[in-house]
């Protein structure tokens, strides 16, 4: 009973962080919108992750499945995807973030600059949320993902590829999605540099 009620508190927690995340980015990015006349967002996909999947970590690393190893070991139990359209909007959207008074960042990897040896690309943010319970404020961990709409192309597809494969993937197969990795990042770059010269454009407009 009582580890029961320790995993009901657990996912109560990562629930309220979730909630917490979320609204916090939308009241972000429509001040944003708001101050611009721009939204830098496709879309936002959110995520808890499940008991089930943590087990599966936990003991992929090693660990006995406990909510105390949860919570020590698992660092993305809480997840955000933020989807852009441009290279640009990614440093946007971190930049929000940082700057953010309910959210604190304590660590980031920046896989768009230093794609992984996958090709995988992505700006990745390490946070806590405070969370208000009876018994106090708690800090919660959660994991932001921010990345333009061709890198999550690839990387949705990059998945169901791979998954396919329970051992060692060939060699063929991590060559062509490379391959294809290099082609979205030089898509990414094209399509930023349309973006700068129609803004050239428009404000030449405005200003004639």
């Amino acid at each position: 009973m009582k580890e029961d009620k320790e995993l009901e508190k657990l996912i109560l927690k990562y629930s309220a962080a979730l909630k917490t995340l979320e609204t916090e980015i939308s009241i972000l990015l429509q001040d944003y919108e708001l101050e611009n006349n721009y939204n830098p967002v496709e879309h936002i996909k959110s995520r808890l992750k499940s008991y089930e999947s943590a087990s599966k970590k936990l003991i992929s690393r090693g660990y006995e499945v406990t909510t105390k190893n949860i919570e020590e070991h698992v660092h993305d139990m809480v997840g955000i995807r933020i989807v852009c359209s441009f290279l640009s909007d990614v440093h946007k959207i971190v930049e929000l973030i940082e700057n953010s008074d309910q959210i604190t960042v304590h660590d980031k990897e920046d896989y768009i600059t230093n794609p992984k040896d996958t090709g995988y690309s992505s700006y990745h943010l390490s946070v806590y949320v405070p969370v208000y319970l009876i018994d106090g404020v708690t800090l919660v961990e959660a994991e932001i993902q921010i990345r333009t709409v061709a890198m999550d192309f690839w990387a949705s597809l990059d998945h169901k590829i791979t998954y396919k494969f329970k051992g060692e993937i060939p060699e063929e197969i991590k060559e062509g999605m490379h391959k294809c990795a290099e082609d979205i990042h030089a898509l990414d770059q094209k399509m930023l540099k349309l973006n700068n010269e129609m803004q050239i454009i428009k404000d030449d407009q405005e200003i004639i």
